[in-house]
């Protein structure tokens, strides 16, 4: 037995067609924000009081993530060390230690900072500016890391500014000083 679908006029072939183009559009829109969604990042900081103090969007890019920050609330007219930390987790009650260690990316063996001979790894990220009204506002690219690729993936990970520069050779993290602020990437 065979079943055959007809409009019995033109209106119903030009109904059939306008609901296949209609049905067609929604799969790419949708396919198109999954895309979209898995292409970038939030991460909402938190000073060492719990309070918002800024944020960054994360997006990707071919090769690597660009962060783009704005957090207040630092100390004024300074540089200050950042970086990608290995958990997702930003406690102030214990200085933001609950981020963990660098984020050290596939080779676990790297050694932190620039000018490290075995170095850097991939959450070590260059030092940033803090105006004179202690916002820190910067685009950074960092080509080590990806939002969801296995190995270098950086969603659920935090981000971490620190009260002075990374001077980029100390092991394990640069002598960059206490956690001022925190974010979760989501």
């Amino acid at each position: 037995m065979r079943c055959r679908l007809e409009p019995e006029s033109k209106e119903g072939l030009t109904m059939i067609r306008t609901i296949a183009v209609f049905a067609f559009g929604a799969g790419l829109a949708t396919a198109a924000a999954a895309q979209q969604s898995s292409q970038t990042a939030i991460a909402d900081f938190i000073g060492k009081d719990g309070k918002e103090t800024g944020r960054a969007a994360l997006t990707a890019g071919g090769k690597g993530v660009l962060f783009e920050v704005e957090v207040s609330g630092l100390p004024k007219d300074t540089w200050v060390g950042f970086h990608v930390h290995e958990a997702g987790n930003c406690e102030p009650g214990e200085g933001f230690e609950s981020a963990g260690d660098h984020f050290s990316g596939e080779d676990e063996n790297a050694e932190h900072g620039f000018l490290a001979a075995g170095g850097p790894h991939a959450g070590d990220m260059p030092n940033q500016y803090v105006g004179a009204d202690g916002v820190l506002r910067a685009q950074v690219f960092n080509g080590l890391v990806t939002l969801d690729d296995k190995g270098t993936a950086i969603r659920g990970r935090a981000l971490v500014i620190h009260q002075r520069s990374d001077d980029n050779r100390s092991q394990p993290a640069g002598d960059s000083g206490d956690r001022l602020a925190c974010a979760v990437i989501r």
